[in-house]
């Protein structure tokens, strides 16, 4: 068989991409359940959150949100056009969708109106280290690793786990009740947008993601999606960690965990 792959299946089924990848998948989705099935978002979809808690969520995860533009064009630095069928995907999904991704910091920073944050208060960070290590891990993987590794751990696995935990917060309106009147449709976008427009985005990333690698790529290639998709999972774990704890302290000013203080490196061991 033919290293090569085209997608001609669904692209929301995953029996229509390559073994490995199916495997790849299979093998992270318990990671993945940890982030959507994440104490915080029950919490948020009740309206039981304590305000600490969100508000250490809201500017813990603004980096991510702000920078995520930036990300993608580190990937789309990595190509150029006629390259080959897979970049050329790359190419034209970043390219669409970075303009996106500036919106959803507008639609973020509104969000985070609602809880009494300015766009000052975002940008001041406060005590959210363990909050930012998912931007640092973003960074760093789209600077040091190949377009497939770094799309694998961002566009798919970050956006897909928001879109998910996005519509665990969005099944009941619950939340959005708890919201005055006068602010809920500004404030509730960012989520409504994860939780239905951007659906079909990560499938499409992971399609990117097999057409650049084909049917059986070296293990050691392999293992690098897996692992940064992976990690992706855990960073984010661990910011949710930390809000929960900030609420549990009642501050910003304590250490959420042990698990703050894990490097890259020490996530391959997770």
């Amino acid at each position: 068989m033919s290293n090569e792959f085209r997608r001609s299946g669904d692209l929301k089924s995953i029996g229509s991409y390559p073994v490995w990848l199916q495997r790849v998948v299979h093998e992270t989705t318990v990671h993945k359940r940890r982030v959507v099935e994440h104490e915080l978002f029950s919490l948020m979809r009740d309206a039981k959150l304590p305000p600490t808690a969100m508000k250490r969520f809201m500017i813990g995860v603004w980096p991510t949100i702000e920078q995520f533009p930036r990300f993608m064009a580190m990937n789309l630095k990595k190509m150029g056009y006629g390259d080959s069928v897979g970049e050329d995907m790359a190419r034209r999904y970043l390219i669409q969708n970075i303009r996106v991704e500036q919106k959803h910091a507008e639609h973020w920073a509104a969000w985070a109106g609602s809880v009494g944050l300015s766009l000052a208060d975002l940008r001041a960070g406060g005590d959210t280290e363990e909050l930012q290590a998912l931007a640092h891990w973003c960074w760093y993987v789209c600077d040091a690793e190949s377009l497939a590794v770094a799309m694998a751990a961002t566009n798919y696995a970050v956006e897909g786990a928001t879109g998910e935990w996005s519509c665990v917060v969005c099944s009941r309106d619950t939340y959005a009740r708890s919201l005055p009147d006068e602010i809920r449709a500004p404030a509730m976008r960012w989520l409504k947008v994860h939780a239905e427009y951007d659906d079909t985005h990560p499938w499409e990333a992971l399609d990117i993601v097999a057409t650049l690698l084909g049917h059986a790529p070296q293990p050691a290639e392999i293992a690098s999606v897996r692992r940064a998709i992976r990690a992706s999972y855990r960073y984010m774990e661990m910011s949710l960690d930390s809000a929960i704890m900030a609420a549990a302290h009642g501050s910003f000013d304590e250490t959420a965990s042990n698990a703050s203080t894990l490097g890259f490196d020490d996530l391959d061991a997770a």
